[in-house]
């Protein structure tokens, strides 16, 4: 090997290769910060309803694979007929965004609590919150599972108030549908706004969901799952704010955790095709 080494440096075949083996192992700079280190809560703030800054210590974990693990040690149907939502709660960026790329995953536990008998398996990603509140006036990107019906409901958008509004189009079945594929445009609203059911979705079978969020400031916000477009909105009331996962009604675990910050304004058509 020594003697095949050196015969190619002495034709100068070696250092060509050589560049080009270091080339094809550098990765290009996508942009992405990792905002979870996989150690500790650096860059988040735990909150939850009642206040309890040691249980919430409690109910956002970090195991030995760096993996968020909520609701780690707590038994099940803990909250529900008393205390309940006292562990409903948040992990808040230290940090405003606007105009951004936010990526992270998720899967299933098994352990339901807290109000789990009206929305079952049930967490989220909240943006352009004007302040860490339980819960908080922004936009969510639903994560829900409804292991009754077998009925997915990561990718819907929830408007919790008054102050957050959006246009959105829907079909027949009320689930979020582009005008071109027989979407109508809906009256503005507070609460849920169905995903469409394009993804393919893990529940209960303890594999990984992969969810992306797309937000240009108020202009748009796009819903992704496993890779597909499953929510779309327009004119939003909100512009900016922090950005927080949630802790609600099912044991879960979230891990590489990323954003992007985007500086100008990128055409919605960009990330829909």
């Amino acid at each position: 090997m020594r003697k095949i080494k050196s015969i190619l440096i002495t034709f100068g075949i070696l250092t060509p290769i050589l560049t080009l083996c270091s080339l094809t192992l550098v990765k290009p700079d996508d942009g992405f910060v990792r905002l979870f280190n996989g150690k500790n809560f650096d860059n988040w703030t735990l909150t939850l309803r009642n206040n309890d800054a040691e249980m919430a210590k409690k109910v956002f974990t970090i195991d030995k694979k760096g993996v968020i693990h909520v609701f780690k040690d707590f038994p099940e149907g803990f909250g529900s007929k008393t205390d309940l939502n006292a562990t409903h709660g948040m992990m808040w960026s230290n940090k405003k965004y606007s105009k951004f790329i936010f990526k992270f995953e998720y899967k299933w536990g098994k352990t339901l609590l807290n109000n789990s008998h009206v929305y079952q398996y049930d967490a989220g990603f909240y943006y352009h919150c004007k302040e860490p509140k339980i819960w908080p006036v922004g936009v969510e990107y639903q994560v829900r599972y409804n292991h009754i019906k077998n009925i997915n409901h990561t990718g819907d958008f929830w408007a919790p108030g008054d102050l957050v509004r959006f246009d959105w189009t829907a079909d027949k079945d009320d689930k979020f549908a582009f005008i071109k594929d027989g979407g109508q445009p809906v009256p503005r609203k507070k609460g849920e706004h169905a995903a469409s059911a394009q993804a393919k979705f893990n529940g209960l079978n303890g594999k990984w969901n992969t969810c992306e969020v797309i937000v240009m400031g108020s202009k748009y916000a796009i819903h992704k799952l496993n890779g597909k477009v499953v929510n779309y909105a327009t004119n939003l009331t909100l512009e900016e704010g922090i950005i927080g996962l949630q802790s609600e009604t099912g044991e879960i675990f979230y891990r590489n955790i990323m954003i992007k910050e985007l500086n100008t304004d990128i055409p919605a058509e960009e990330f829909l095709k």
